[in-house]
């Protein structure tokens, strides 16, 4: 297990058609997407994501939270705490929770900057989206504006 500070970690962006997939190491606060996972209502296919696992060896995992803006919890941010804590079941990895709001607009506005036509079902942003939560993350680690996040 890494040190904290020099961790791998997976960020996800939960979704219920897909879930974006980010890795991203802490010590150098880069964070790149991977390529989305397939989910049917919100789950994965477990096969796939444990060769995420075997790949990267990540030490930690972060879920995006879907907080509505008004600071409540949703439905989906439900079904996002119950996919992290069956990260954390399946594979013994500690996983955190990270306040998302406006990621998803955030990412939406990359994309379009980028020439994205908005066709956002075949042509998704969930790993800009994943990335976007994972950098907010290390932002919340440095203590800077835009890091919100707890432990499941």
């Amino acid at each position: 297990m890494a040190a904290a500070g020099e961790r791998l970690i997976l960020a996800f962006d939960f979704g219920t058609r897909r879930i974006g997939v980010a890795v991203g190491n802490e010590l150098i606060h880069s964070a790149r997407e991977l390529e989305p996972l397939p989910a049917r209502d919100g789950i994965p296919d477990w096969a796939q994501v444990t060769r995420l696992v075997e790949e990267w060896r990540p030490d930690l995992f972060v879920v995006g939270l879907p907080i509505n803006m008004d600071g409540s919890e949703s439905e989906m941010s439900t079904r996002a705490r119950k996919f992290g804590k069956r990260l954390y079941g399946r594979y013994g990895k500690p996983c955190e929770l990270v306040d998302e709001r406006g990621s998803t607009r955030e990412a939406k506005a990359i994309a379009r900057e980028q020439g994205h036509r908005g066709n956002y079902r075949e042509d998704g942003i969930d790993g800009l989206a994943a990335v976007l939560i994972l950098e907010g993350w290390f932002a919340g680690r440095e203590g800077l504006p835009g890091g919100r996040h707890s432990h499941t």
